[in-house]
């Protein structure tokens, strides 16, 4: 079956650093750059690039929607700042990390993501559960996500 595609052989993809995109959602004070989507390679179910964090800086607040997030810090000592309310009052939690730790974002967790240090800059490999980089940015922590009964609510 010589040059007939069959759907198994496909080529694979090969993203180079300088090569990654900035057409993506973004969020004040970090840099999201995407390296595969469907608009770079053709993915159907996943999404994965880059955030870049400069020194002394933070993220504004955000979510993801229905998508689930894997974070793995490359480099710099990134915090990521969530809303614990699983308390009788909610509690602004950091979590402190540094090369080769995992994050993991649930659907619609409002977060963000910190650089205390001076000097060096912070950068985190992400994969997402869904084709498109969802980033719903927000003024504040708050719960943003499904209500019982299925709503998404404010």
């Amino acid at each position: 079956m010589t040059g007939t595609h069959d759907g198994f052989h496909v080529h694979l993809s090969h993203i180079l650093p300088g090569s990654l995109s900035t057409d993506t959602a973004q969020t004040a004070g970090m840099q999201r750059l995407e390296a595969i989507s469907n608009a770079t390679v053709g993915s159907k179910n996943l999404w994965m690039g880059e955030t870049h964090v400069a020194p002394a800086t933070g993220s504004g607040n955000h979510h993801h929607g229905v998508s689930e997030t894997g974070i793995y810090v490359v480099s710099g000592h990134p915090e990521f700042v969530f809303l614990d309310e699983s308390g009788e009052e909610p509690v602004e939690r950091r979590l402190q990390t540094g090369p080769g730790h995992y994050i993991f974002v649930p659907p619609w967790v409002p977060h963000r993501e910190e650089n205390p240090d001076p000097v060096e800059r912070a950068v985190v490999v992400i994969a997402r559960t869904t084709q498109e980089a969802i980033v719903v940015n927000l003024p504040d922590l708050k719960w943003t996500g499904p209500q019982p009964g299925g709503s998404a609510e404010r």
